[in-house]
């Protein structure tokens, strides 16, 4: 399949996000058409990623002044104290707002990058070079940017654009199973959230996604950027509709947190968790009904995902959860805002399901019994 071009447009902002298995390639005219007065750019580069890939992204800017930036990735060091020594480095090498940062790696390194890049000097140009699968259906897309805290996941952050978001495919040789996992999670969630006939395709060929063929991870990707783009072009700064994409989240997030963000589950298999947990709710609730979970846990069976969420379906491990669940950036009282699903291809609306800490640990056994 041939580069694609996915153009992200709304009011306030345009930007493209280029999906193709040698979409690198056009990094240097792309900085040189948005970003014309660039002279210095900083490249905060994830320490993980295979040095062949390092080494072509700073010979294709070898008309600029190059500060490479390593960094540990990981969701302890995604933190104020690690911005602001970025900041620092910026600073002392005189870097401006007409200069240039840009992300490779993950959606952790995406965030803390896109952050840095929005309080810099109040914001310096950004472009975001996802290598994971997660990044490219998801993180990289939207503006979301942000670091942790003590309290939870991402609780300090902004809304940011970046210029351009270049997702080329030839990263995703280098990962593991369990990586493209994570990355698979994201893109059943936008299936399950607004598309039944992408659900239906992920059905058929879930297998080749794992498989890295070319051809079926490039409509993967550029189908979940279309689904993710809906909304966020709907609701830039999450004040409503946007909210459908965190289906899933409320329990994801309260898994990694009680897991303290180990690499024993990543963030794709708690989102996986979460979306059952959810799901079933949903069915408590009589918001969908039971064939819906049925077509939800048949893929989940079909490749081999169901181990994601077995650990969670006891009483007892619901019950740890719920307390982790207060910090929840959807909720805006004392309860939990929860995303429940009305079918294959459509949620309930932001707002309209919210649960008690306490109801819901009533609700405790009834989860887990399904």
């Amino acid at each position: 399949m041939k580069n694609q071009e996915i153009k992200f447009k709304n009011l306030t902002h345009n930007y493209s996000i280029l999906v193709g298995s040698n979409t690198l390639g056009l990094l240097p005219q792309r900085i040189k058409l948005l970003c014309p007065k660039t002279k210095k750019i900083a490249l905060i580069v994830d320490r993980n990623i295979p040095i062949k890939f390092i080494k072509i992204v700073k010979n294709k800017l070898r008309d600029y002044y190059v500060f490479v930036l390593p960094f540990a990735a990981s969701e302890k060091f995604k933190s104020l104290s690690k911005t602001v020594f970025y900041v620092n480095k910026l600073l002392s090498k005189n870097f401006n707002r007409s200069d240039l940062i840009i992300s490779m790696g993950g959606g952790i390194t995406g965030d803390l990058g896109g952050f840095v890049a929005s309080i810099f000097k109040r914001g310096i140009n950004f472009i975001n070079i996802p290598t994971t699968l997660l990044a490219q259906v998801d993180s990289a897309i939207g503006g979301k940017t942000g670091v942790n805290s003590i309290y939870g996941k991402n609780l300090v952050g902004s809304f940011y654009q970046p210029k351009l978001v270049i997702s080329d495919t030839s990263f995703l040789n280098s990962l593991s199973k369990k990586e493209l996992i994570c990355g698979y999670a994201e893109i059943l969630k936008h299936s399950i959230i607004k598309d039944k006939k992408f659900f239906n395709w992920l059905k058929k060929n879930t297998k080749y996604i794992f498989s890295r063929r070319s051809k079926e991870l490039i409509y993967a990707i550029k189908k979940s950027c279309q689904i993710k783009m809906h909304f966020v072009n709907k609701d830039v700064n999450e004040k409503g509709l946007r909210m459908i994409l965190n289906f899933g989240h409320s329990f994801a997030h309260a898994i990694e947190v009680k897991n303290k963000y180990s690499k024993k589950i990543t963030h794709g298999e708690a989102v996986l968790a979460g979306m059952i947990l959810a799901t079933r709710i949903s069915l408590i609730k009589k918001v969908c009904n039971k064939k819906t979970i049925d077509e939800i846990n048949k893929i989940y069976d079909d490749n081999n995902l169901s181990y994601t969420y077995k650990k969670y379906s006891n009483i007892n491990s619901i019950n740890s959860l719920i307390p982790y669940l207060k910090n929840d950036k959807k909720n805006n009282d004392d309860k939990i805002n929860f995303i429940l699903l009305k079918k294959i291809g459509k949620t309930s609306l932001p707002n309209k399901n919210k649960i008690s800490l306490s109801n819901l640990k009533k609700l405790s056994n009834s989860i887990a019994r399904y």
